[in-house]
């Protein structure tokens, strides 16, 4: 494939924070006396929007409102997640792909201004020409964000890869009419993303252009 032009996913992708959020996730359904979740279950039932998730491992919603574990969740994670890190071979894979100048650029559900930060804290943004993020923690997809990213950059979609780590990543990458390509080591597992029929790698190494 002719790529110009990678859109990156961040939680997953490039920033190694799975067990930053399943050991969260654990906390709020400890205190809440629920089932707590193995990595490997928190791989099968973990999806977008956020609201489904939290009902499929049993917060109920009629005892209390969604924003109440959100915003601990929210609160917890933030606390913790500059210690994450990104994945080994991040740093490699963005000054290769740059080299053979290709545009790069962050598409997170994160929020704006923790994603500027946490970006700017792992020093990679000099690689990137533009980082979007969500403007609040409840947004339910990226795919607003993604087309406001598409045109103020004018990307050319058939020369665009996005590379996540979710389902919803490559039905982002549906909606916005770019390849996709996925990448089985962070929150959700290899047998789930290779149902999209999207190409699946194991990690950055794998990554061929």
């Amino acid at each position: 494939m002719t790529i110009e032009t990678i859109i990156w996913d961040w939680n997953g992708t490039l920033l190694n924070d799975s067990h930053l959020s399943l050991s969260t996730i654990n906390r709020l359904l400890k205190e809440r006396n629920l089932k707590t979740l193995s990595h490997e279950q928190y791989l099968e039932v973990f999806t977008f929007p956020v609201i489904d998730y939290y009902r499929t491992i049993g917060f109920d919603f009629e005892k209390e409102p969604f924003e109440l574990p959100a915003n601990q969740y929210i609160d917890i994670y933030n606390n913790a997640v500059d210690n994450c890190g990104l994945h080994t071979g991040v740093i490699e894979s963005l000054a290769r792909f740059s080299s053979l100048g290709i545009r790069q650029f962050i598409l997170s559900a994160m929020e704006q201004q923790q994603l500027n930060r946490t970006v700017m804290l792992n020093r990679i943004h000099h690689f990137f020409e533009a980082v979007a993020g969500l403007d609040n923690h409840y947004a339910v997809s990226k795919i607003e964000v993604g087309h406001k990213l598409i045109d103020s950059h004018h990307l050319n979609l058939s020369k665009t890869l996005l590379i996540g780590d979710t389902i919803h990543d490559f039905e982002v990458a549906q909606s916005l009419g770019c390849q996709c390509l996925l990448i089985a080591n962070g929150h959700q597992s290899a047998k789930r993303l290779e149902r999209t029929g999207a190409k699946v790698v194991k990690n950055l190494s794998e990554i061929v252009l």
